[in-house]
């Protein structure tokens, strides 16, 4: 019987080069957007990334693209209040949505974001895919099954993507999805594979970059 929720499987040579050579063009920040208003016209697919505060975002954006500092890593919580754009290739825009959970922020700016948030969901066609980022060392939080919740609404295909897997002893690492497998199977909107990642040993990196390349 095959496991709900597996892991995304290693792609053949062919779709590796395919996703590199997606991220090896210029990647550039387009603009930092605080209204919808403020959107950039939607004539190419989108890609989006969310993730509780701290828990790698700006990092792995950096490490897909290979561009150390595109996105802005901070080590103060919830420092990204805007949804970031960004170019990837010709016909892609990459997406960094506000970091949530424990923002560092006051009560209003931080519901702010949330009904930015919730808009930008609910009403981007071109939005193909979210990528849900989980902290290997901590699982799913109730904060990210609140994200989880309202990608369901919105009805978006979202992945799970585990985050600073490096950092955790594989036994570990095997219960931390079991939890994370657990928490996606009330997810209607959940993506049936898992990518477990590490942005300073590159693990999954080829993977999610030829997950991206593929939704084109």
């Amino acid at each position: 019987m095959k496991m709900p929720f597996p892991l995304a499987e290693e792609p053949d040579a062919q779709s590796i080069e395919k996703g590199r050579l997606l991220f090896a063009g210029q990647t550039e920040f387009v603009k930092g957007v605080v209204a919808m208003s403020g959107l950039p016209d939607a004539d190419r697919i989108e890609v989006c990334f969310a993730g509780r505060s701290n828990v790698g975002k700006s990092t792995l954006i950096n490490a897909l693209t290979g561009m150390k500092a595109l996105a802005r890593a901070s080590n103060t919580p919830g420092r990204t209040q805007e949804i970031n754009y960004f170019t990837a290739g010709e016909d892609l825009y990459l997406v960094d949505l506000p970091g949530y959970g424990y923002a560092n922020a006051p009560l209003p700016i931080v519901e702010k974001w949330q009904r930015l948030l919730k808009q930008f969901l609910q009403g981007r066609q071109t939005l193909r895919r979210a990528f849900v980022l989980i902290d290997a060392r901590h699982g799913v939080k109730a904060v990210d099954d609140e994200i989880m919740s309202l990608l369901d609404s919105a009805a978006v295909t979202f992945q799970a993507v585990l985050t600073k897997a490096d950092k955790v002893k594989e036994v570990e690492r095997e219960k931390i999805l079991d939890q994370v497998r657990g928490a996606l199977a009330k997810h209607p909107a959940a993506y049936p594979e898992i990518i477990v990642t590490s942005s300073e040993k590159g693990w999954g990196i080829p993977t999610l970059r030829t997950v991206i390349a593929t939704l084109k």
